[in-house]
């Protein structure tokens, strides 16, 4: 026969404790133990209803008093009847969402039920869409999106006439409803959001025919924004309060997010702050070298250097034209280009005939080639 722990112990108190050490120490024992946050320890349960029992007792002063004088041994039998102490629900939300109090009104019960706290309206998110050119130094730009705000006809009220308006008989105007249940010699409390009014405490007799009673209709809004230097696509921006507007009274408005989309270059891709781009180039170009100039997202000519004997995949690094960075020391990345060999589909007769001219100057022996590979090769390990 297993011996019943004692009910300090449990709470990992000393006999001596206060009320509030005693609340304290069976709180952060329930977060603990919660089934819901211990999914895979089956003995976290019993542990769980063990701190409860432990609790209900020791912050009962008639039920202390007895323990502290018999122990679990009380005259009168368990406090908690012929099947023992069967646990109170208590939910992580309980535990870790600010609502501790309906923790211990669940388990002795409360006068009056929790009134609906004010609710923050629902957050929005657009997606939009900005040029790359934009990403180089930022830009002030607009959009208009449909938004729930308050109803402009009956001023979030819901109805023209504030007469219409009544409280739910229901609920009497509390917007939730409570029911009590016997646990032992306890009582708990259930409380839930009244059916009749779903949960706004009010009934609406003759509604807004704009926004149906609701107290908020779909209206057209336009928000100015600043899109920072290199954004990234996937980014959202957050604009305080022009999110939805709240259904309780005095609510706060939720967010709106602007989640960004930028759009392709037409020869750049983006890597953080750099920028990677292929450059097609003649056989000459390779093997002469040369300088190319285009246009760049900075609004100046991008100069590209080819030095002469450069080969097709090889990489040239342009510090400091690309994206504004935090990382480098003045706050841009590179570009690098990619060089590669471009040959034309079709030549014409003359520039064929040259080619075959100049063929026997450009080929190579077999002793020749087979050295060349062998080259390539160690060049190719070694790197």
């Amino acid at each position: 026969m297993s011996v019943k722990r004692d009910y300090y112990e449990i709470l990992e108190i000393n006999r001596d404790a206060s009320q509030s050490d005693i609340k304290k120490s069976f709180r952060s024992l329930a977060r603990k133990f919660h089934p819901d946050k211990n999914p895979d320890d089956p003995e976290s349960e019993l542990k769980f209803k063990e701190v409860q029992e432990a609790y209900a007792i020791l912050s009962n002063p008639t039920e202390k008093r007895k323990y502290d004088t018999y122990g679990h041994e009380g005259p009168g039998g368990s406090p908690f009847g012929p099947g023992g102490f069967q646990g109170v629900n208590i939910s992580v939300e309980d535990l870790f969402g600010g609502g501790f109090e309906s923790v211990f009104s669940s388990i002795f019960g409360s006068s009056s039920p929790r009134r609906n706290k004010r609710q923050r309206g629902s957050d929005l998110l657009v997606s939009h869409t900005i040029p790359f050119e934009a990403l180089m130094n930022g830009c002030e730009d607009s959009l208009e999106f449909d938004v729930l705000k308050t109803c402009k006809d009956c001023n979030g009220l819901g109805t023209k006439n504030i007469e219409d308006v009544r409280d739910c008989p229901a609920c009497d105007g509390r917007g939730r409803i409570q029911r009590i249940e016997r646990l032992g010699p306890f009582t708990q409390q259930v409380v839930s959001d009244c059916q009749s009014c779903k949960g706004e405490g009010r009934i609406i007799q003759n509604p807004c025919p704009s926004c149906r009673g609701d107290g908020r209709s779909y209206q057209t809004k336009k928000v100015q924004f600043t899109v920072p230097p290199g954004i990234e696509s996937g980014q959202r921006l957050r604009m305080s309060g022009y999110g939805e507007s709240s259904k309780s009274e005095n609510g706060e408005s939720g967010h709106l997010y602007i989640e960004i989309d930028v759009q392709e270059h037409e020869w750049f891709e983006r890597d953080g702050a750099d920028l990677l781009m292929a450059l097609p180039l003649s056989f000459t170009d390779l093997v002469l070298g040369t300088t190319v100039e285009i246009p760049h997202i900075d609004g100046e000519l991008l100069k590209i250097k080819i030095p002469p004997g450069s080969k097709p995949s090889q990489t040239i690094s342009i510090k400091n034209r690309g994206l504004p960075s935090n990382r480098t020391r003045n706050g841009r990345g590179s570009i690098m280009v990619l060089l590669k060999l471009d040959i034309p589909k079709k030549i014409s007769r003359t520039f064929k005939k040259k080619l075959i001219e100049i063929k026997d100057e450009m080929s190579y022996s077999s002793e020749e080639l087979e050295e060349k590979i062998r080259k390539e090769a160690r060049s190719r390990r070694n790197s």
